[in-house]
């Protein structure tokens, strides 16, 4: 691993640079926690002090130092002091040796851990605070007693004081990424941003630690297994901060650990009410309200990991069995302690009730915990829960992406079957377990063939929504729209076998445009849930797959931001449920993508594939969207490899998602060059989404065309009268048929690209703007200024303006439909146009690229004409509005 990079601490570095090179000249002190960064961020800030303007004196206090006068400052001052002055004339004459080394410069002094100066190191440092042309800066670790002419530098109001807060989460990840030198999937970054608190020195040494194995690379994103080997520096720092600990206390800080978060009342019982008290006033547990009872945490979640290695296991199941015991005593209250008490009772060896541990098992994957449910149901199957927990396990299984394993488990109890209600469960998971996990197309038939045998209308309707919504994924579409509508014209079918029923033709219904009614159907499963999400909480898929899709091609991107922030995504996230995280991660890729935020749509599509590579239900999606990305950044070479991983993890059984697949295939081609490729391919696609019905899918894939200046080409069959419509013609049909506010404004967009009005083309990019498409309002507006360009129009410039404001808010974008009115230059033409734009006279860009000055002018005529432009004023504005401005060097 390399050198830990700066990262973040940006207002907190403007602030130090400020308090030294501001007019008032007062000064900074930082304090927070040991590790938090205070050291790095006064380093930073020293080294970005320009030298010829500041005297900088650097001093790091310490220990062995703090006994011995001037000891905190004996980098800076003379080995030898003179002799027979008094204390005030030695601090005269440090002051004036200071100044002396300064020749006339501003005296900056800084001091770290100033808590450990000296008294007279300290005494010293007040009064250079007190000199005109002098400033102090420095840190303090919070809790340690500070010496009195340090203390005094702020109560005296010579410098500021600030508590250094811990890194947010964002700028935890970031530090993350520049250490691991690639991007961390989310998860991951945001276990090990909670175990460090936001701290970097236990984030370093979490990571060092974690390094033994437990880090892996898939697709570029680094992912921890959540497996800790402590380091013994990292167990030295946690040992430190506990300190010792008498027996009792010791006591409630490891039923903390193991039972966290822990009922007030219920830990009063299973320990000293005293010690629980001295606990806290330690700073070892934290108590916090929750609704109306008051529970007790950890004051850090690494006391937790050093408290649960070191107690020995025959303690360690005492005490969980002692909680079990407790709440058991006290009453399950809350619907968590059923789940809490089964765990506790596992973890000691003493699960001997199936029920139990089925029932939590249960609830444990109703909060999508895939490693804990399956822990649980195991459990449960193997304490003689029999067909109901065989069935639990190979359910969960099939999301722990071991459809094997499930199928095996099933297969075990298939002599246990008896009646419908039994066998139309057993039918249901394992055509689950073949079709998803197994890639078994034949599932459907069989399922299909079996359903017949049953006599009760409720099992039969829950065998008809599995097979529906299987046909809908083959693309078996009017039979799945009509077994979806048999369902839930049964009175006797489950809530869930409805619901699930309901999300099949949702999603159809998004898929054929039927927007408004999707989004009906949507809010209707969403209002069930809580009556549905303990029999099958595997249905959220099945609506989010649903609602994603509808979402997407409604372009509303806040819509896909509110579910990738939903409780969903974050009980999916901690709890494993890979499918669920994939797919929002996907989802999250598509917004940032439209959005023209082509990092993050990249670094959130690989995550997408990352955590989706043992599991191919969405696999080939998210490579899908990972070749967007790429294609959107003209990244030719990993947009097709991208391409081909797709081709090779897509399911065969995922039929439905092929309108996106097909659709990155045109990117990846236009991507490539091939631009008359990417035409056949799209016009192709559009064709055969007309047959299949899914104009909602249909008017993106026209709109593709139009953004390949394709808005005038024909499409589809003959007419009556022997002619052809154009995409154009298509679009309009097509906007009056799909639903939003979107499919109108993408038919506007081909009328305008078929005239010669620029107006309305800048009047579509607004339109695109509004709903945050910044991808599609820049391509707009740079078709709309390459025309006024030609046309010479004076208001080319207020044009240019605008693409410049809207490539500004994007990352690298590259597209076709920008690069191709964009203005070409050389690679001299670009350095030079650079270095004038940055005011840098003729003369001086001849003498720096070793060109005459006559050549310099000429390469700017050039230049001017090339773009537009009358002059030097306009160039910074004309070459931000070249897609990709910045990636270009200079030379």
């Amino acid at each position: 691993m390399s050198r830990w990079g700066f990262v973040g601490r940006t207002d907190e570095l403007n602030r130090l640079l400020s308090a030294v090179t501001g007019t008032e000249g007062r000064g900074l002190f930082f304090s927070g926690n040991a590790g938090i960064g205070k050291s790095r961020l006064l380093r930073e800030g020293m080294t970005a002090l320009p030298r010829d303007g500041y005297a900088v004196w650097s001093i790091a206090a310490s220990a062995t130092t703090a006994a011995l006068p001037f000891g905190g400052l004996v980098q800076v001052l003379p080995t030898e002091q003179p002799q027979g002055l008094s204390p005030a004339g030695i601090l005269r004459w440090a002051v004036d040796v200071l100044q002396q080394q300064a020749a006339g410069r501003r005296i900056v002094l800084a001091v770290d851990d100033a808590h450990l100066l000296d008294p007279p190191s300290a005494a010293l440092a007040h009064l250079v605070a007190r000199s005109d042309n002098a400033t102090v800066v420095g840190t303090l670790r919070d809790g340690e007693q500070l010496p009195p002419p340090i203390r005094a530098l702020w109560t005296d109001g010579l410098v500021d004081h600030v508590e250094l807060k811990p890194l947010p989460p964002a700028e935890t990840t970031r530090l993350l990424s520049e250490i691991l030198k690639g991007p961390v999937d989310a998860t991951s970054a945001d276990r090990l941003g909670r175990l460090s608190e936001g701290n970097p020195l236990l984030l370093r040494e979490l990571v060092f630690a974690a390094d033994r194995g437990e880090l892996t690379r898939t697709y570029g994103i680094w992912k921890w297994t959540g497996r800790l080997e402590l380091a013994p520096n990292l167990t030295d720092l946690i040992d430190t901060r506990i300190g010792q600990l008498t027996p009792g206390v010791r006591g409630v800080v490891e039923l903390v650990a193991f039972g966290e978060p822990l009922g007030l009342h219920l830990l009063n019982q299973a320990a000293d009410p005293v010690d629980v008290e001295t606990a806290e006033e330690r700073g070892l547990i934290a108590v916090e309200q929750d609704d109306r009872r008051v529970n007790v945490r950890l004051a850090h979640p690494l006391y937790g990991e050093v408290m649960r290695r070191r107690c020995p296991v025959s303690r360690t199941r005492r005490l969980q069995a002692r909680l079990a015991e407790l709440l058991e005593l006290i009453g399950k209250r809350r619907r968590d302690d059923l789940l809490r008490v089964a765990v506790w009772r596992l973890d000691s060896g003493t699960a001997q009730d199936p029920t139990l541990l089925l029932d939590a098992a249960g609830q444990a994957f109703a909060r999508y915990d895939v490693p804990l449910a399956t822990r649980l149901a195991r459990a449960a199957l193997d304490a003689g829960g029999g067909f109901d927990a065989a069935e639990l396990l190979a359910t969960i299984l099939m999301f722990a992406d071991r459809p094997e394993e499930a199928i095996e488990v099933l297969d075990a109890v298939s002599a246990d079957i008896e009646g419908d209600r039994r066998l139309s469960r057993w039918l249901t998971v394992r055509g689950m377990v073949s079709y998803w996990g197994l890639s078994r197309e034949s599932t459907v038939e069989e399922i299909a063939a079996r359903r017949s045998t049953l006599r009760d209308s409720a099992d039969q309707a829950r065998v008809l929504a599995f097979e529906g919504i299987m046909r809908l994924h083959r693309l078996d579409t009017g039979l799945a729209l009509r077994l979806g509508q048999t369902v839930l014209d049964r009175p006797a079918a489950s809530v869930a076998a409805r619901e699930l029923a309901r999300s099949t033709i949702a999603h159809l219904q998004a898929a054929q445009g039927q927007l408004h009614r999707s989004a009906a159907a949507i809010i209707r499963v969403q209002a069930e849930a809580g009556r549905w999400r303990a029999d099958m909480p595997y249905l959220q898929l099945a609506l989010e797959l649903a609602r994603g899709t509808r979402l997407a091609l409604a372009g509303d991107l806040a819509g896909i931001d509110a579910i990738v922030a939903d409780e969903f995504a974050d009980l999916a996230g901690a709890g494993d449920f890979r499918l669920g995280t994939g797919y929002l991660a996907i989802l999250q890729a598509y917004a940032a993508r439209l959005r023209g935020q082509s990092d993050t749509a990249l670094r959130t599509s690989l995550g997408a594939c990352a955590v989706l590579a043992t599991s191919r239900v969405y696999a080939g999606l998210a490579q899908a969207e990972r070749a967007q990305a790429a294609a959107l950044r003209g990244d030719a070479a990993q947009a097709a490899e991208a391409m081909a991983e797709a081709d090779r993890t897509h399911a065969p059984g995922m039929g439905v998602l092929y309108p996106w697949l097909e659709q990155a295939r045109g990117a990846v081609l236009a991507a490539g060059g091939d631009v008359s490729g990417a035409v056949k391919h799209l016009s192709a696609l559009a064709d055969r989404l007309r047959a299949d019905g899914f104009a909602g899918h249909e008017v993106h894939v026209l709109h593709d065309l139009v953004r390949l200046d394709q808005a005038s080409a024909p499409l589809g069959p003959m007419c009556s009268d022997g002619s052809r419509r154009t995409v154009a013609q298509r679009l309009a049909e097509l906007s009056e048929r799909v639903d939003g506010v979107l499919p109108p404004l993408l038919a506007r967009h081909a009328r305008a690209a078929t005239g010669s009005c620029a107006d309305e083309l800048l009047a579509v990019a607004d339109g695109f703007d509004a709903l945050d498409l910044a991808v599609y309002a820049a391509e707009a507006t740079a078709t709309a200024l390459d025309r006024l360009r030609r046309q010479r129009s004076p208001a080319a410039a207020t044009a240019r303006e605008r693409l410049a404001a809207l490539l500004g808010r994007c990352d690298l974008i590259r597209t076709p439909a920008l690069q191709a009115g964009s203005p070409a230059l050389s690679e001299r033409e670009w350095q030079v146009a650079r270095l004038a734009a940055d005011g840098v006279t003729s003369r001086a860009i001849a003498e720096r690229l070793y060109l005459s000055a006559r050549t310099v002018e000429n390469h700017l005529q050039r230049i001017y004409g090339k773009l537009g432009v009358a002059g030097r004023a306009e160039l910074r504005a004309a070459l931000r509005a070249i897609p990709g401005h910045d990636d270009v060097g200079s030379g």
